[in-house]
């Protein structure tokens, strides 16, 4: 075997290789960076266990570095199944064929209060060139109420809290703002008669299907139905994410495509850089 044979064998082996190990790689198990690298790891990381043995594949969770992190990687579609909120499932379904397989209970609902006393807001419209205490976009509760004012010279001031719901609702205590987002749970669950006496809600939104898992393309329907299958029983490995989003709950319903249709339109038509075709 002359120089250039062997050279030409040895480029076609290493390619071989490459390709291999392309086709063993791993599958990304992710979900927001909501909370830190060990907060994520304990949550999520039971699942990505349950996965791998349940597909006969490695599965590993991904915790993004950032919010920037996390959007830009979506849109790259970098990962294979995801734990997040309508709108990015439906982005995910519209632009890449993502398919959702299990969801949370309940719905997603949010309103807008203003003080009891507070006789100048009384629609959303007043709201322009106020203060909005919500969590930052793409949170899908700002991005909702971002929707419904979408004039780009007539719209509130976000004030963006940290902390969640609470830390939202504490913004709005502490007077950094005029009005707030929160969520109906939140409104009715968690604040007191005498807080709720102290508010006055100015806008209700429709409600969405709850946060979701869904899977890329790059599994098979046969792992799809699978995954769909094992993730809607009582599982042990989904119990950190539903002590955490749904407490009551003790496993995940089965989800549909129709759950999500329209959702991906929040990020489509309000932030730069998530345009889909129709």
């Amino acid at each position: 075997m002359n120089c250039c044979s062997r050279s030409t064998t040895l480029l076609l082996g290493l390619l071989m290789l490459s390709l291999s190990g392309a086709l063993r790689a791993d599958l990304v198990l992710t979900s927001p960076p909501r909370e830190s690298k060990a907060a994520g790891i304990k949550q999520y990381a039971p699942l990505a266990e349950f996965l791998s043995q349940l597909l006969d594949k490695k599965v590993i969770y991904q915790h993004p570095k950032s919010w920037l992190h996390y959007q830009r990687d979506m849109r790259a579609d970098k990962f294979d199944i995801v734990f997040d909120g309508p709108h990015f499932i439906s982005w995910r379904q519209k632009r890449y064929q993502h398919t959702p397989v299990a969801k949370l209970p309940g719905k997603l609902g949010f309103l807008v209060v203003v003080r009891q006393n507070d006789h100048k807001l009384l629609q959303l419209r007043d709201l322009v060139n106020k203060k909005l205490c919500a969590i930052a976009p793409p949170n899908l509760s700002s991005l909702t109420i971002l929707a419904r004012m979408n004039d780009p010279f007539r719209k509130p001031r976000l004030v963006t809290r940290k902390g969640g719901m609470k830390g939202v609702y504490q913004g709005f205590q502490q007077g950094k703002c005029q009005a707030a987002i929160l969520r109906d749970q939140f409104f009715y669950k968690k604040l007191s008669d005498e807080d709720r006496a102290g508010l006055r809600i100015i806008y209700k939104t429709r409600t969405a299907s709850n946060q979701g898992i869904s899977v890329s393309s790059r599994l098979s329907d046969a792992e799809v139905q699978l995954i769909k299958n094992s993730l809607t029983q009582q599982q042990a490995a989904l119990q950190p994410i539903l002590n955490r989003f749904a407490r009551n709950a003790n496993r995940l319903l089965p989800a549909t495509s129709s759950d999500y249709a329209d959702d991906y339109r929040l990020l489509a038509g309000i932030i730069s850089g998530w345009e889909v075709a129709e």
